[in-house]
């Protein structure tokens, strides 16, 4: 496929006004101002002007997870049995097949984070995968991509619901720190076991087997956190064991920026299209994102779908900007941000060459409310859209 005549906004530097981009077995090939020689059996699309963007990021949802129009039936988000299932994959509950991965799509958002919800103190492995497909492990970025811890209301009223632990924000964070300091110790009785021979290793545990990557700073810890407190919690546990650690939600970050900015964290920002529909969101405000940019502060916008439904983070990254976000910070949260601050930036979120062909047209400010996709690029082939573009 060739695309020319288009305004390239790489998000990894300065828009290209007249650019062309080749993309070659769903990569991106060659990013070029002007426009690139036709080769013999390429696809073109004459974008006549208007803007290609990366394809949209949202770093926190449950797609998959939660389906659309179905209630038990199609809730796979929380186990609730077991306080601490580290060992629990999304890659085994999401169905690609729910009609919410075409609304990603048809809204330009490519990639996702999907996964566990927050009833539980160690919620188990979040995946990044795309929307386009329907067989799950043929859209997997990275899996697993983090362990959703969470941290707060959400645990309590769950298990105080059971007359069972942990009812309190001390027993949420105890539960956390035994399961790490449980498999710190596994990981010491393994290492041992490989360099000496009178040692034998420890009896397989699945749970410290799932924590050890996590332990080893090789996926990252997703932290659910609204509260002040709590963010101070996450970021305490964080350091106590040395974690690759992002805050998720950040409520109330905004009221804690100048110490979040001190500790270089990471904040997943959202939803913020919402109601405050819990004690622990009093003081939600869509000016959060906004604030924490401000700050210099990474931050990414997220929709917590099904909370907010996916196909509105443009929306929400428009509302951050009338919240007071600087435009081209917001675009950054949704593209760039999200992906470096998950680790996926390898593949996805600027146009540059290797980078996956996922691509959006948009002939107006993608932030706008009236604003839709002309166009959809995904694995390197038109999945909404196009047909006025395609020249052949």
């Amino acid at each position: 496929m060739l695309i020319y005549n288009a305004k390239i906004h790489t998000m990894a530097g300065a828009a290209i006004p007249e650019g062309s981009v080749r993309v070659r077995e769903g990569k991106i090939k060659t990013v070029s101002s002007g426009k690139l020689p036709q080769l013999p059996d390429e696809t073109v699309l004459d974008l006549h002007g208007a803007g290609l963007y990366p394809g949209f990021i949202d770093a926190h949802t449950h797609l998959g997870m939660w389906e659309d129009g179905l209630t038990f039936e199609g809730d796979d988000g929380n186990e609730e049995t077991d306080p601490v299932s580290p060992q629990l994959r999304a890659v085994d509950a999401i169905n690609p097949m729910d009609r919410c991965f075409s609304e990603a799509l048809a809204a330009g958002v490519t990639t996702v984070v999907t996964g566990p919800g927050s009833a539980d103190p160690i919620g188990g492995q979040l995946a990044a995968v795309k929307t386009f497909g329907t067989r799950i492990d043929d859209m997997i970025v990275k899996a697993p991509l983090a362990i959703k811890m969470a941290l707060g209301e959400n645990p309590k009223t769950v298990y105080h619901g059971k007359n069972e632990t942990p009812s309190t924000r001390m027993a949420t964070a105890s539960l956390i720190r035994s399961e790490l300091f449980k498999t710190r110790r596994y990981l010491e009785d393994l290492e041992r076991s490989e360099t000496d021979e009178e040692t034998d290793p420890p009896d397989f545990d699945m749970k410290c087997e799932a924590l050890l990557p996590a332990l080893r700073r090789e996926i990252e810890v997703h932290f659910h956190a609204h509260r002040a407190d709590d963010i101070y919690t996450a970021i305490r546990i964080g350091k106590e064991f040395n974690l690759n650690y992002v805050v998720v939600h950040g409520t109330e970050g905004y009221l804690i920026a100048d110490g979040l900015r001190q500790d270089h964290v990471r904040v997943l920002s959202g939803p913020i299209l919402c109601d405050r529909s819990k004690p622990e969101l009093k003081n939600l405000t869509p000016a959060s994102p906004g604030m924490l940019a401000k700050k210099g502060i990474l931050t990414a916008i997220i929709t917590d779908h099904p909370v907010t439904p996916i196909q509105y983070l443009p929306l929400c990254a428009a509302l951050a900007v009338r919240e007071g976000m600087d435009p081209s910070e917001a675009l950054s949260a949704i593209t760039v941000n999200p992906a470096r601050i998950c680790g996926i930036d390898s593949r996805v979120g600027t146009i540059e060459e290797g980078k996956d062909a996922d691509l959006t047209v948009f002939d107006t400010d993608p932030l706008r409310l009236e604003s839709k996709p002309l166009c959809v690029i995904a694995g390197g082939q038109v999945v909404f859209g196009g047909d006025a573009l395609c020249a052949k």
